[in-house]
C-alpha cells in the first residue's frame, strides 16, 4: 500500500485553514442557521439578527425563514431600514437619591434617611445577547449609625476574660463615640447544647446551654456592664463549642436582638474551636438545622432538636441579614479562625489576649478594616441572564471580574463607583419579568433591578389571526409573513403535511424531466422550490427550480465580478463603465491621456484602461516610450555611469535624478540580454569619464517599469594616448625582466666558480691523506 509523506508544515497550514474556515462559518451562520420561521424566533438568536418585514422582500424560492440576516446583509438584499425589525434593549432609572453629604454634628437624621448607594431601583430591558450597563455609586457616609452585639463564650476556660468584659460596656462606648454619635451594644453568651452538666460540686458554674440573649441592643452603656457582672460561667464536656447555633439565632432573631438598618456588628469571642453540621449526631441529634428563630424568654429551645448550621448556612444567613462579624480569638485558634474568616465575606479575626483585656482595641481595629471595603453581591440570578462588574477604585485603582465587585481602603466621604453589565442568553420559560438586587456586603442598602425580556417584535401585536393572507385562515399573517397554524406548511400555509406526496414533488420541482430536484440546491414543500442556505449568508440560490445562484460567476483579482458589479443567475451584472465577464475591464479613458491630452500619445488605442500602442517601438503607460529609438543610450549614459561605477558628471546628484530605472548588474558582457525576449531592447556602448568603454542594455518590461541590465567590465578605448600609455608600461616591463634576467646570470656565474674551487680543495685534502 502506498504511503504518503506529508511535511509537518503542511499539516499546520491545512489544520489551520480548516480552523480558520470553521470559524468564518461560526461567524456567518449565527442568524442564518437559526431558520427562524418567525420574528419573535428571530430576535431571539441575537443582537446581530434582524427580521425583514417587507412582504415582497423575498425571492422565488427563498423561504421564509430567509427574513432573518444579519443586518448589513438585509440592506444588501433591498430590504428598507424602515420595515426592518430590530428592537434594541432599554434603560429606566426608576429610584436615584442622591449619596448622602453627612458631617459629624450636623443634623440628626433617621438611618433610613442616610444613602450611600446610588440609583436604588431601575428597570432593564434586555434583547437577548445585547448587554445593558449602568453605573453604580458608593459613597461611605460620615457618623453612620452603629448596633454592636457582643456574644461571648461562658466556658469555664473563659472565666477571667468575663472579669474583664463587665467594663466593656462604657469604655466602649466611649471610643464608638468617636467614630458615630449613635451607637448601641447588646450582650449574648453560649456554652454547649445541653446534655450533661459537667461542674463538679467545688466549681461556681452553672450547667451549659447553647444561647442566651440577655441584653437587647441598647445605648445605655452602664445597663451593659450591670448586666454582664452577673454573669456566671458555665460547664461544657469538650473543647470545641456550639456558637454556630448562637450566630445562626442573633442572625434570624432581628426582633429580640434589636437590629436596626444601620450598620450591624456581631464580635464572636471564645477561646476553643467549634461545632458545625453533622456534629449533633455525638448526641443524637440528626434533624438539620431549620434556619428559623427559636428564642423562648430570650433562650435558644430547639438546641436538643436541631443540629449544628453549616458554615454555607451561616454565610447566607449573615448575608441577608447585613452583619459583619469580627471573631475575637486567643492565638492558638487564630488560624482556625482565618480559614473561617476566608468562607465569611465581611468578617475579620483578631487575636484576644488570655484574659480578654484587649477587646477593644481589637474591635475598633476590626471595624476600621471592615467599613474600608465595600464589596457588591447579587441575589439569585435568573436562568439565562449572566452579570460582570467592572470597579473604579480610589486613587485611579480599576478592577474586573472578580476583583470588579469591592474596593479597599475606602475612607469615610470616598467615593468609588462600579460599571455592572447585565446580559439575557435565553428568555424565562414564564415569560415574566424578574427582579434581581444588589447590595455592598455588610450594608442594608441595595439596588433593586427589573428585568424586562424583549422576546418578541413589536410587529406581533399587530399580526391577523386565520388571516385570508394565509390560504382561507390557516395562519396568522404577522410581520410580512405567515406564520402558519399546526399542520399547515408553505409561504403561504397552502398545503397540509398529509396532502404532500412523491408524486407531486417530482412534478412540480423539476426544471425538466431529466433534471434534479430544486436542481439539487433545494427542498420542495408543497410542491414549490425553498432553497437551500449556504453558509455565508452573502450567498444565495434562487430561482423557480433553485437554478441560479449569486456567488458562481467569474472572478478577477480573486473577486467575484472583480469587484466592479453582482452576480445574478451565474452572470455579472456590471457597474457603469466596466464590462466583460468578470467585470473587469474599465471603459474609463482617463487612464489613457498622456500629457498633450491625446489618448495613447495617438500612438495605440485604450482598452480596458490601459494603452494597446499599434507601433510595437513604442511601449509606457501612454505609449511615449520608444527604447530602441535613436539618443536612448546617450540619454541614459550619465545616469548608468553614476549608478553603475559610481564616477560621471551625475555622481553627487544620481540618488535624486537617476532612480527612474531599476539596475541589474552582470559579470561581463556576455551575460547581458539578447534581442528576442517579449519586449524591446536597445543595446548600448558609452565612454565612461576614465575613458572606457562600459555596456548595457536600456528596455521598458510588460509592468512599464525601465529596466537597465549593465555590465561590470568594461574595456580601454582605442586613442593614441592610450595606446602610448600601453606601448611605455610594456617597455619598462620588458626592461625590467632583461635587468633581472642579466642579474641571476652573474649570480649564478659566481655560486659556479666557488663550487669550483672548493671542489680542488676537497681532491688536494684526500692525496695528503694517503701518503
Amino acid at each position: 500500500m502506498k504511503q504518503w509523506n506529508i511535511p509537518f508544515c503542511l499539516w499546520l497550514n491545512l489544520l489551520f485553514s480548516l480552523s480558520h474556515t470553521v470559524f468564518q462559518i461560526t461567524q456567518w451562520n449565527e442568524c442564518i442557521k437559526a431558520i427562524a420561521k418567525s420574528c419573535g424566533e428571530c430576535i431571539q438568536v441575537g443582537a446581530k439578527c434582524g427580521w425583514c418585514m417587507d412582504p415582497g422582500f423575498l425571492k422565488q424560492g427563498e423561504a421564509t425563514s430567509t427574513r432573518c440576516d444579519e443586518l448589513e446583509s438585509l440592506r444588501k438584499r433591498g430590504c428598507s431600514s424602515t420595515k426592518v425589525e430590530n428592537p434594541q434593549g432599554s434603560q429606566w432609572i426608576l429610584k436615584n437619591k442622591a449619596v448622602t453629604n453627612r458631617i459629624k454634628g450636623a443634623e440628626n437624621l433617621r438611618a433610613e434617611d442616610i444613602t450611600q448607594i446610588q440609583p436604588q431601583k431601575l428597570t432593564l430591558s434586555l434583547r437577548l445577547g445585547e448587554p445593558q450597563s449602568f453605573n453604580l455609586k458608593f459613597k461611605r457616609a460620615e457618623d453612620y449609625p452603629i448596633d454592636l452585639y457582643y456574644l461571648m463564650d461562658l466556658s469555664y476556660s473563659m472565666k477571667d476574660d468575663l472579669e474583664n468584659v463587665k467594663n466593656l460596656g462604657t469604655q466602649l462606648m466611649l471610643e464608638m463615640s468617636k467614630i458615630t454619635s449613635d451607637f448601641r451594644i447588646g450582650f449574648g453568651s453560649f456554652v454547649e447544647k445541653k446534655l450533661l452538666n459537667p461542674c463538679t460540686g467545688d466549681q461556681n458554674c452553672t450547667s451549659p446551654f447553647s444561647y442566651k440573649n440577655l441584653l437587647t441592643l441598647t445605648s445605655n452603656g452602664q445597663e451593659f456592664n450591670t448586666l454582664v457582672g452577673q454573669q456566671q460561667i458555665d460547664g461544657n464536656l469538650d473543647s470545641p463549642e456550639g456558637g454556630f447555633d448562637a450566630i445562626m439565632q442573633v442572625a434570624v432573631c432581628g426582633e429580640h436582638i434589636g437590629w436596626r438598618n444601620v450598620t450591624r456588628l456581631l464580635v464572636f469571642s471564645t477561646d476553643a474551636g467549634f461545632h458545625f453540621a453533622g456534629d449533633g449526631k455525638l448526641g443524637g441529634i440528626v434533624l438539620p438545622n431549620d434556619g428559623k428563630c427559636h428564642l423562648e424568654n430570650n433562650m435558644y429551645t430547639m438546641s436538643h432538636y436541631y443540629d449544628h448550621p453549616s458554615i454555607a448556612h451561616l454565610v447566607q444567613k449573615l448575608s441577608d441579614n447585613n452583619i459583619q462579624t469580627i471573631f475575637a480569638v486567643t492565638e492558638e485558634f487564630q488560624p482556625v479562625y482565618m480559614e473561617l474568616k476566608n468562607l465569611i465575606p465581611k468578617s475579620a479575626v483578631g487575636i484576644l489576649s488570655a484574659n480578654s483585656s484587649n477587646v477593644i482595641n481589637l474591635i475598633i481595629d476590626a471595624y476600621n478594616s471592615l467599613s474600608s471595603e465595600v464589596i457588591l453581591e447579587n441575589s439569585k440570578l435568573p436562568e439565562g441572564v449572566t452579570i460582570m462588574y467592572q470597579s473604579r477604585c480610589k486613587n485611579g485603582v480599576t478592577g474586573e471580574g472578580e476583583m470588579g465587585r469591592k474596593c479597599s481602603d475606602i475612607s469615610i466621604g470616598d467615593d468609588v463607583s462600579f460599571t455592572i453589565r447585565i446580559t439575557a442568553k435565553q428568555c424565562p420559560k414564564m415569560g415574566k419579568p424578574e427582579t434581581i438586587k444588589i447590595k455592598p456586603l455588610g450594608f442594608n442598602e441595595e439596588v433593586e433591578i427589573t428585568l424586562n425580556f424583549i422576546c418578541e417584535c413589536d410587529c406581533h401585536k399587530d399580526g391577523i389571526e386565520n388571516s385570508d393572507i394565509c390560504h382561507n385562515g390557516n395562519g396568522t399573517y404577522e410581520c410580512g409573513a405567515c406564520r402558519c397554524n399546526e399542520g399547515r406548511i408553505g409561504r403561504q400555509c397552502e398545503c397540509s403535511t398529509n396532502e404532500v406526496t412523491i408524486e407531486d414533488l417530482d412534478k412540480s420541482c423539476r426544471k425538466d424531466r431529466g433534471t434534479d430536484i430544486c436542481s439539487n440546491n433545494g427542498d420542495c414543500v408543497c410542491g414549490t422550490c425553498e432553497c437551500k442556505k449556504r453558509e455565508n449568508p452573502e450567498e444565495r440560490y434562487s430561482g423557480m427550480f433553485c437554478e441560479c445562484d449569486n456567488f458562481n460567476c467569474d472572478r478577477s483579482n480573486n473577486k467575484l465580478c472583480g469587484g466592479h458589479g453582482h452576480c445574478e443567475c451565474r452572470w455579472c451584472i456590471c457597474d457603469a463603465n466596466w464590462t466583460g465577464s468578470a467585470c473587469d475591464c474599465s471603459l474609463d479613458t482617463t487612464t489613457c491621456l498622456a500629457s498633450n491630452k491625446q489618448i495613447c500619445n495617438g500612438r495605440g488605442t485604450c482598452e480596458c484602461g490601459t494603452c494597446k500602442c499599434t507601433n510595437p517601438k513604442f511601449q509606457g503607460p501612454s505609449c511615449e516610450i520608444c527604447p530602441t529609438c535613436p539618443g536612448v543610450c546617450t540619454e541614459h549614459k550619465e545616469c548608468v555611469q553614476c549608478r553603475a561605477f559610481g564616477t560621471g558628471e551625475k555622481k553627487d546628484t544620481c540618488e535624486r535624478d537617476c532612480s527612474y530605472f531599476n539596475l541589474i548588474k552582470v559579470k561581463d558582457r556576455d551575460k547581458l540580454p539578447q534581442p528576442g525576449q517579449a519586449f524591446p531592447l536597445m543595446h548600448c556602448k558609452e565612454r565612461d569619464a576614465n575613458d572606457c568603454w562600459f555596456y548595457y542594455t536600456y528596455a521598458v518590461n510588460k509592468k512599464s517599469e525601465k529596466e537597465v541590465h549593465v555590465s561590470a567590465l568594461r574595456a580601454l578605448t582605442s586613442s593614441p594616448l592610450w595606446a602610448g600609455v600601453v606601448a611605455g608600461i610594456v617597455l619598462i616591463v620588458l626592461a625590467l625582466l632583461l635587468i633581472w634576467k642579466l642579474l641571476m646570470i652573474i649570480h649564478d656565474r659566481r655560486e659556479f666558480a666557488k663550487f669550483e674551487k672548493e671542489k680542488m680543495n676537497a681532491k688536494w685534502d684526500t692525496v695528503r691523506e694517503w701518503r
